[in-house]
């Protein structure tokens, strides 16, 4: 490949190299063992079990809270995922498969019952019941409970979800019942198809009511914790490590063979790529961008490359100036050269992004807006007309701030991105990076011109990132607060008609690209470093939703 002039510059100016492609799937066999406590050899074909079954998981950054209900980022839903399980799970192929509900049934994609699995027991060993989800879900929508995802339950349909979280019901009618201890009912005020699915998010995961209330927010403290996942939590040091225990009261924990997993908030790639190579970490939460040409070549056997259902994106306050003018939004998006960022910068089969819903998204069959089927040179000439239109050029540079949270690959991003920019348009960015938690409050109340964000499915299906552009949705949408917008999304959650319903995902694209409240940049791959010894790893889970339950150490 041959670089430009720019393209060169940004290598220079942010430390990175060149990065070839490529994929390795680790085997996703499972066994099982007899007993917790014994460890035997797994049967004929299937590989040898080490003795020692512990695991060791770089996680990016602190947990904002092991509460379900309180949390909105990746690397809770991680850990999260071990602690606590809800109606529904995923297979390593990203299907839907039983949690805690064995069956369900519905009646017009309005009325759905699950049936509760009457072996489930909570860590302290109470039985876990339909009263439990009926209590959570109410909990979710509650504004007391100050739930950064209680969107999420309105855009389920639950009857009278939305009102609730606006604060004109009562959280007590909310349409989900307790028949009786093992039979849940859930009422929908519109049809949607895809309900089952969306019980497998975090959010939708119980909690434990008698704990709750008796402790509070201290609830998640390893000495009062009670969850109904394959573990509870064992020691919990702030930014240092979050280790799990087996639940020995999980319903399905003959069959878990992992005994112990570590969690490790480890916020610099190239520190996290280092434990790794010493043999202290067997899975990575990520890699350092400029590092993957390196690991390909001298470290094969431990580089994991699979699809993931994310998008990686720039959000504009377009409730702040200069950025309420849409040339201005358009200028930097448009100068934004993808190509460098996907082929050069990133290197790992990441594809340019023009639009928010990722390809990889099922029944999901996007059109390219205009601006991306412009040349680069093409879309560079028009950025620099629309931002002088705007009243912005050299005796009047454009200044603002970038905020992202801390991570080199962001940060080399953020460098690289900003060059362009300044090279292209004469703008001044001035990087603003903090930590996770910090990072999330200061995105969420507004406070920040440009903001770098990434979107990963709640489940898969394309409204899981559309809706996420709704003003009502407070982990994005607040910013672009388009009437418009919402009337698409709006029509598109109320038809039950499928082709409708895929147009109007197009029509709510079409409608951003317009707009441009985000400039979509990259759809993700994942990358990490693997160790060879893990088994069971799903690699075809479009959504990365990884059980420790269902991996386990093979023998060296």
């Amino acid at each position: 490949m041959k670089l430009n002039t720019i393209t060169r510059t940004l290598f220079m100016g942010a430390g990175l190299s060149l990065a070839l492609t490529g994929c390795s799937e680790p085997e996703q066999k499972q066994t099982s063992q007899t007993s917790p406590e014994t460890k035997t050899e797994a049967p004929a074909g299937e590989p040898k079990l080490a003795e020692v079954q512990e695991l060791v998981r770089g996680n990016g950054a602190e947990v904002a809270s092991l509460d379900p209900h309180k949390t909105q980022g990746v690397p809770e839903s991680h850990v999260i995922r071990d602690l606590l399980e809800g109606l529904v799970n995923q297979d390593a192929d990203g299907n839907v498969i039983p949690g805690v509900a064995e069956r369900w049934e519905n009646k017009d994609n309005k009325v759905f019952t699950f049936y509760l699995r009457k072996d489930a027991k909570w860590s302290n060993g109470d039985p876990v019941t339909a009263h439990d989800f009926e209590y959570s879900f109410k909990r979710v929508v509650d504004p007391n409970t100050a739930s950064p995802y209680s969107w999420y339950v309105a855009y389920t349909h639950m009857l009278n979800a939305k009102d609730i979280v606006d604060g004109t019901k009562d959280k007590d009618t909310l349409g989900v019942k307790a028949l009786d201890d093992h039979t849940l009912q859930v009422t929908l005020d519109t049809a949607v198809p895809y309900l089952v699915k969306m019980m497998g998010h975090t959010t939708m995961k119980p909690v434990n009511q008698k704990v709750v209330e008796k402790y509070g927010d201290q609830w998640t403290k390893p000495e009062h914790f009670v969850g109904n996942g394959a573990y509870v939590v064992d020691n919990w040091v702030i930014n240092e490590r979050i280790d799990l225990k087996r639940n020995e009261q999980y319903w399905d924990n003959e069959n878990t063979t992992l005994d112990k997993v570590t969690f490790l908030p480890i916020e610099n790639q190239v520190s996290e790529m280092n434990r790794f190579l010493a043999g202290e970490i067997d899975m990575t939460y990520e890699i350092p961008n400029e590092h993957f040409r390196r690991l390909k070549q001298e470290h094969p056997e431990d580089l994991s490359i699979v699809g993931n259902l994310c998008s990686y994106y720039y959000i504009f306050n377009t409730k702040r100036e200069p950025f309420d003018d849409v040339r201005v939004r358009k200028a930097l998006s448009y100068a934004i050269d993808r190509n460098v960022v996907t082929d050069a910068l990133l290197g790992q089969g990441q594809k340019p992004a023009y639009f928010l819903t990722p390809e990889i998204t099922a029944g999901f069959s996007p059109e390219l807006p205009a601006y991306a089927k412009m040349t680069q040179e093409e879309r560079d000439a028009e950025a620099k007309r629309l931002l002088k239109e705007a009243g912005f050029d050299e005796s009047n540079p454009l200044d603002f701030s970038l905020l992202y949270n801390t991570s080199e690959n962001h940060k080399k991003l953020a460098v690289a991105i900003g060059q362009m920019w300044k090279d292209k348009l004469g703008v001044n960015v001035e990087l603003n990076n903090q930590e996770w938690k910090t990072y999330l409050s200061t995105k969420d109340e507004g406070d920040f011109d440009v903001a770098r964000a990434g979107w990963c499915g709640d489940y898969n299906e394309a409204s899981t990132f559309l809706t996420l552009m709704r003003s009502t949705n407070t982990s994005g949408g607040v910013h672009y607060d388009s009437k418009a917008y919402d009337a698409i999304m709006q029509k598109a959650m109320e038809t039950t008609d499928d082709a409708e319903r895929e147009q109007l995902y197009l029509d709510a694209e079409a409608q951003m690209a317009k707009d441009m409240p985000i400039a979509p940049i990259y759809q993700y791959v994942k990358a990490r470093l693997l160790s060879p010894k893990v088994g069971g790893f799903p690699a075809n889970n479009a959504e990365e939703k990884i059980y420790s339950k269902d991996l386990y150490i093979k023998a060296e």
